[in-house]
């Protein structure tokens, strides 16, 4: 049995659109929540207006957008699998609401750009300015939380069993090339004009989403299934008729995933900030320098899934995060530009490793290739619910040692420990057999 390479490239661009999306928010939206704070301040290279809030407020806003996806991700998993058109179950929500997520992206960093001088970071001032920069953030990320789940379950309604951690090897290669276009290209464009990089996205994000469309046509025969299927819709009923064996080795692995998301949200989330305040670069510098992890993790994405055919998923898994927590407690002794961009390109590697493997796990430990997308839907309620408690948990941290951005690469590492220690128990979620 052979990967069609092709189709799963073609399937990619649904992920490499939202991550060029997140890439540019997750990099620039910390920067104007906090600029203006004279604590944040006096760390920037080139002065940039923004609303002056507290990096435990900023984790906190930061994380609005998951706690509405915690409750719409799952929700879209069951909806779409019981959906019946002719495009397909998953097309109708993600050519219906990718426009909406992008309209609002590109209306964020208007907000900032007009924030008068002699009013940077006084936000209780600036009411009606913040008021349409929530509401642009808001419309885009529920509108995100609509679409993302049915864009990542048309993998494994395309792919069987054995070859899904291969495929989501390149479905991550995509993702990856989209956040390093984001960091590479924003980070150019952000010296240019600072809308510029959400603009870039937006164009590009809709691109991609216009040749997923035009390029991938979905299953016929789960189609039909879905059209068949009669009974009212509950966001769990695809885990209704899980044998008992497997309930102990998916709550450890959503425990897992859940864990290793909070501490990499410490870094996605405030590594823009730390590059400014610790190793005193420029914002768009920052993002470059994470672009470097991002530039390995595409370079063994495909490698990542092929060595999880050989050694097993759970095991790869396993060496990724032993590996990433190492390296990070190394980057938190030796805060240096050149020893952290090499310590960043290994930890993409290791991530890749993590990050390939962990949802055809979740997917194989299903009894069903009709609800797939329920399982998608447990897969990124993990990770959602990760992304309301690490960026407001280390927001916390970051303000209790008098905003010591270096503390990420400290929480990150004991969340890792906590996931390999759910990890061990996990005994299900290796790919299966096809007749």
């Amino acid at each position: 049995m052979k990967l069609d390479y092709k189709k799963v490239f073609l399937i990619g661009f649904g992920f490499f659109a939202t991550s060029v999306m997140w890439a540019v928010y997750n990099t620039y939206v910390p920067i104007f929540l906090q600029a203006g704070d004279p604590a944040f301040d006096k760390n920037l290279a080139v002065q940039t207006f923004g609303f002056g809030l507290s990096a435990t407020l900023t984790g906190f806003i930061m994380t609005l957008d998951n706690i509405a996806a915690f409750f719409i991700q799952p929700i879209m998993g069951a909806v779409s699998d019981r959906t019946y058109t002719r495009i397909g179950r998953r097309m109708p929500y993600i050519i219906a609401f990718a426009p909406i997520a992008v309209l609002a992206f590109v209306l964020i960093p208007l907000a900032p750009q007009m924030i008068p001088p002699e009013l940077n970071g006084q936000v209780e001032k600036l009411t009606g300015l913040f008021t349409f920069f929530m509401l642009s953030l808001g419309v885009m990320l529920l509108a995100m939380a609509v679409f993302r789940t049915p864009v990542i379950a048309l993998m494994p309604d395309l792919v069987p069993s054995p070859l899904r951690s291969k495929a989501n090897g390149v479905i991550n290669l995509m993702g990856g090339l989209g956040g390093v276009l984001a960091f590479l290209v924003g980070g150019l464009l952000y010296k240019l004009y600072r809308p510029l990089p959400f603009w870039f996205g937006g164009v590009v994000t809709l691109l991609a989403v216009g040749l997923l469309f035009w390029k991938v046509k979905e299953p016929k025969e789960l189609v039909e299934s879905a059209a068949r299927r009669e009974e009212g819709l509950g966001v769990f009923r695809g885990l209704r008729d899980i044998p008992p064996e497997n309930v102990r080795s998916l709550v450890l692995l959503i425990l897992a995933i859940f864990f290793w998301f909070v501490g990499y949200n410490a870094i996605e989330t405030f590594f823009s900030s730390y590059g400014v305040a610790t190793l005193g670069v420029s914002e768009s510098t920052a993002s470059m320098i994470l672009s470097v992890a991002y530039i390995t993790f595409i370079a063994f994405s495909i490698p990542s899934g092929i060595l999880a055919t050989r050694i097993g998923r759970k095991r790869t898994i396993l060496i990724g995060l032993a590996a990433f927590t190492v390296l990070l407690v190394v980057a938190f002794f030796i805060p240096v530009v050149p020893v952290v961009v090499g310590l960043l390109a290994l930890g993409g590697i290791a991530w890749s490793l993590v990050n390939i493997n962990s949802l055809p796990m979740v997917v194989d430990i299903s009894t069903s290739e009709e609800v797939l997308g329920t399982y998608t839907g447990l897969y990124y309620v993990a990770g959602t619910l990760a992304a309301v408690v690490g960026p407001i948990l280390n927001g916390w941290v970051i303000d209790l040692t008098g905003r010591n951005y270096n503390t990420i690469f400290l929480v990150t590492p004991a969340f890792f420990v906590l996931a390999m220690a759910c990890m061990l128990g996990v005994t299900k979620g290796e790919a299966k057999e096809v007749a």
